[in-house]
């Protein structure tokens, strides 16, 4: 069975883009014939093609044994696998898009293909809104780079004499202003103590970094607050736990695959949530819910201010949780999805007589 793995031209890098270079990774590793298929250019490809095999767009030749993979944005790119009958697969890596992407007067039950979810809320909203199944292959981080600071780190720590909370001006910028005055104005009546008096807050943005300086800034905080909505299933809220980060703010709906309430009396989903074995791991709000966010925000940095013991329960469970998301366990799903694909038990669901 041939993987042919659609790249769309992205102006820059992006976590989708990221697992699917990964994705194919992990299976050229594993001894499978995959191949990278950039429509015009894509960020990274170069450094991806040192390891990777690459077919450009006029030359794909898809085969009905073939898999055709497209993320859920790039409706047209499934063109050819459909002309080919091939077993064409869309990934949703965000639930947003899954709709709006489609031509007018097209619904996804009219086209041949099977679906695969980022998250188990991600196939819940596919399974709603398509009628169809899809089958969950989670992201993985590098937990060899994103971890906890280290006796050694003297320059990558949180620091001891004030707050320090990370957040991503790309990601909704505008209710994260929001957000910091609220968090400011409530401060303000009544300022976070800890045992030399006042502790002040300080905000570092991650923002057109590395992944290695991106791992050093998150080591050096002691909260991330997310503000991105929607999300499939985001991976920063999941580096910053396997940091020993405190995350607070929004899920994004696909967050809520791992991420569960900590926060007393705080906001839960209405859609259903898997199990899991870790607890609360995160202060979260309702998306949109800036108030909320703040209020989340404060209750993190007042119990980190008042070596609150339940800090450290909140950053062994955000340990647990991304552990359950390293490479490792990305890779040995894949490898399994792909195994049950290749002995015909999967992505055949759509074909019609």
């Amino acid at each position: 069975m041939r993987t042919r793995i659609f790249i769309p031209p992205l102006p820059r890098m992006s976590g989708g883009l990221a697992v699917l270079y990964r994705m194919a990774s992990h299976l050229h590793q594993a001894g499978h014939d995959v191949a990278l298929v950039p429509r015009d250019t894509a960020p990274c490809l170069d450094e991806a093609a040192r390891e990777l095999p690459v077919i450009q767009w006029d030359a794909i030749d898809l085969s009905p044994g073939d898999l055709w993979l497209v993320p859920e944005g790039w409706v047209n790119a499934l063109a050819p696998g459909l002309r080919a009958g091939a077993r064409n697969v869309v990934y949703v890596q965000n639930w947003a898009y899954l709709l709006s992407a489609l031509p007018s007067g097209v619904q996804w039950p009219q086209l041949d293909v099977s679906f695969m979810a980022v998250s188990d809320p991600v196939a819940w909203f596919t399974r709603e809104t398509t009628g169809r199944e899809a089958v969950v292959l989670r992201p993985g981080i590098d937990t060899t780079m994103f971890h906890p600071a280290r006796p050694d780190d003297t320059d990558a720590c949180p620091p001891r004499d004030r707050i320090r909370v990370c957040w991503m001006p790309r990601k909704n910028k505008a209710l994260a202003i929001q957000i910091r005055a609220i968090l400011e104005a409530r401060l303000s009546l009544a300022p976070p103590c800890g045992s030399a008096g006042p502790l002040p807050v300080e905000w570092v943005e991650i923002h057109g970094l590395r992944q290695p300086e991106v791992a050093a800034a998150l080591r050096s905080a002691h909260i991330f607050l997310a503000t991105g909505f929607p999300e499939g299933c985001p991976l920063p809220p999941l580096e910053a736990m396997a940091s020993g980060v405190l995350v607070a703010g929004f899920a994004g709906m696909g967050g809520w695959d791992y991420m569960r309430q900590a926060m007393p009396g705080g906001y839960l989903p209405w859609y259903p949530l898997r199990e899991v074995p870790w607890g609360g791991n995160g202060l979260c709000a309702a998306d949109a819910d800036v108030t909320g966010a703040a209020f989340a925000l404060e209750h993190a940095i007042r119990m980190i201010a008042a070596a609150d013991p339940r800090v450290d329960t909140l950053r062994q469970a955000g340990l647990h949780t991304a552990a359950a998301y390293d490479l490792a366990a990305q890779r040995d799903a894949l490898l399994t999805l792909w195994a049950r694909a290749a002995e015909g038990d999967l992505f055949h669901a759509a074909r019609r007589p």
